[in-house]
């Protein structure tokens, strides 16, 4: 007989799949927000998505499919991924097919 507690305790494996299946929120439960904002040099226009909580990995694979689709390019800053131009309308279509929810925020 093994010494210690339960194995269903003791099993990091088993730990750390509930932690990360509790943490993160669904796709479309998320508060995802557009926003056009002045960035940059000589405060150019950009597009400013914020809330997808996705890793590092997944924020590019995204912002590489984004900027595909928009035909523009973009960076990712921080937790948020910004496009260069005025692309609310064709970014909001993207993620709506990629299953979030955004919603345009600010003017």
């Amino acid at each position: 007989m093994s010494k210690g507690g339960w194995s269903e305790f003791n099993d990091p494996i088993k730990t750390i799949e509930n932690d990360t299946q509790n943490s993160v929120a669904p796709k479309g439960k998320r508060q995802v927000r557009l926003e056009r904002t002045r960035s940059g040099k000589k405060g150019k226009l950009v597009t400013v998505i914020k809330g997808l909580q996705l890793s590092q990995v997944e924020a590019k694979k995204l912002l590489k499919n984004l900027k595909m689709a928009c035909g523009t390019g973009g960076t990712v800053k921080g937790d948020s991924l910004e496009l260069q131009g005025d692309q609310i309308f064709k970014a909001h279509d993207f993620l709506v097919k990629e299953g979030f929810r955004p919603k345009q925020s600010g003017g």
